[in-house]
């Protein structure tokens, strides 16, 4: 074991893997702060790179620039409200919100500091008990996964806690945009109308793009006060403040790292979700709710640390048993078995230093995440220096340009277009939107895992209650969706007259 971590060690610290990482960090934090482009494009766009690569360096590159995407696309959401990968917008609208009140750079340093203490707690879970934790999500069947999503879509109702049914409304507009397409279980074309562009659905991004930003620049050009001031002046540093956030927070960083961890590692679960679920339930267990959507840092400790907790948690199965833990380890697999790493139980005993070197790349990603970091805000916040008015047009072209490089389609621009319409007539009559993203994350997951479980017990619906995991969530989910409404008809029963 001894021989296996110095080689592990040497190849990690090679000059050549060093260098790889530090430039993978740096793309991965331009690509992750362009919205439109996310940490799985990001990866995507590495493969042709590492076919000329060496093993280890490879991997190094997809771990580092992985990570560092997912917290630059804080930056966007923070400054300009335009999330830069959809694992931002679960706390978008929070972050905003503290920029207003001229508090960015804690929001910033709080997603910052987070993020890396979440990776680092994934990656002890992922070196301490990766087969034992991938054996457990081996258990996770459709039965499981379509409880998990339904707790995962109730997220909506706590995020909108002060206004239910309106996000009620708004998750099932989510929703119907994630049932459009011929990505459904029978492969049937539903709400195409006859447009062959609407057969492969509506795209997520060029949604999200437009109701986040095109919302934004609507709402500046038909506005006719002035845009409140942000303050700018003055700022002090990034980690100002942070260690007192740790002090204040220990259980919610524990507890989001904690979430992360085990949903990245159920496979096709991913950060994305884990953001969600993870604000979610910072709100639902503050003691403070009421702050919750008017700048208050709290859920954004707690989903920071789920975030890139979950990446770890993601390489569980996809290094134990081949199977993705999420989209990027679904590309990351590939790039394994092109390196002869095949992924599986086999690489422990037949290859173990490229796996402690794997460990430690992870390690090394999350600490040389925080400096470089930091100059990546320390530079983007001269995006707060720019008039509005030249910064809107600049918005909306980055805008255009990102929808259309997903799919090189003018269709996705007009879904952007259409999306930012819709979220800002939605906004103004007091409808949030966060709800109508999740809708379209988890719908197509809760339409296959429901007809895969119902073919599976040939139509009998005790089938979703059968298997020991899947009853626990159910009694789960039903718990979390009937307490709140018993609390509140207790609230309202007349006390008997004394």
């Amino acid at each position: 074991m001894s021989s296996a971590l110095v080689q592990a060690l040497s190849m990690v610290l090679d000059p050549y893997t060093i260098a790889v990482m530090v430039v993978a960090s740096l793309y991965g934090l331009f690509v992750g702060a362009v919205p439109g482009l996310s940490a799985t494009m990001a990866v995507a766009l590495l493969v042709p790179i590492t076919f000329f690569m060496p093993p280890i360096p490879a991997i190094a590159a997809m771990v580092t620039s992985t990570a560092m995407a997912i917290f630059s696309g804080d930056i966007p959401g923070c400054l300009l409200r335009i999330p830069g990968t959809p694992a931002s917008a679960a706390y978008t609208d929070e972050a905003f919100a503290m920029t207003r009140k001229g508090m960015a750079e804690q929001a910033l340093g709080a997603g910052l500091v987070f993020s890396a203490i979440g990776g680092l707690f994934g990656t002890a879970v992922l070196i301490v008990a990766a087969p034992a934790l991938a054996d457990f999500a081996l258990n996770f069947s459709s039965f499981e996964y379509f409880w998990l999503v339904l707790l995962g879509l109730t997220c909506a109702v706590f995020i909108t806690s002060d206004r239910p049914l309106k996000g009620l409304v708004t998750l099932l507009l989510g929703l119907l945009v994630a049932c459009v397409g011929l990505g459904n279980p029978a492969g049937f074309p539903r709400f195409t109308f006859g447009n062959a562009d609407m057969t492969g659905g509506i795209g997520m991004i060029p949604m999200m793009i437009g109701m986040f930003a095109i919302s934004e620049v609507i709402r500046y050009a038909v506005d006719t006060l002035p845009p409140p001031e942000l303050v700018v002046s003055n700022v002090g540093s990034v980690l100002a403040g942070q260690w007192a956030l740790a002090k204040k927070y220990p259980v919610q960083i524990l507890r989001g790292s904690v979430l992360g961890t085990a949903v990245g590692a159920l496979p096709g679960a991913g950060a994305d979700i884990a953001a969600w679920m993870s604000y979610a339930m910072s709100k639902k267990f503050s003691k403070e709710p009421e702050k919750f959507g008017t700048g208050h840092v709290e859920g954004i400790v707690e989903s920071g640390s789920a975030n890139n907790s979950a990446l770890a948690g993601a390489w569980i199965p996809a290094l134990v048993f081949g199977i993705p833990g999420d989209s990027i380890t679904a590309i990351v697999i590939g790039v394994l078995y092109m390196k002869n790493l095949n992924p599986g139980p086999t690489l422990f005993t037949t290859d173990p230093q490229n796996i402690y070197a794997v460990f430690m790349l992870f390690i090394i990603a999350n600490i040389i995440m925080i400096p470089l970091g930091i100059l990546c805000i320390k530079a983007s916040k001269r995006i707060l220096l720019v008039p509005r008015n030249v910064l809107m047009p600049l918005i909306l072209m980055f805008c255009i340009v990102g929808a259309f490089a997903i799919n090189n389609s003018l269709f996705d621009i007009g879904v952007m277009l259409v999306a930012g319409v819709i979220a800002y007539v939605l906004e103004e009559n007091k409808f949030p939107i966060a709800p109508a993203i999740l809708g379209v994350v988890l719908g197509g997951m809760l339409e296959e895992n429901f007809i895969t479980s119902m073919i599976k017990s040939d139509g009998n619906l005790m089938g979703f209650v059968s298997r020991p995991i899947a009853a626990t969530l159910a009694v789960v989910s039903v718990l979390v969706w009937t307490v709140p409404l018993i609390r509140r008809m207790l609230r309202r029963t007349p006390q008997p007259a004394l």
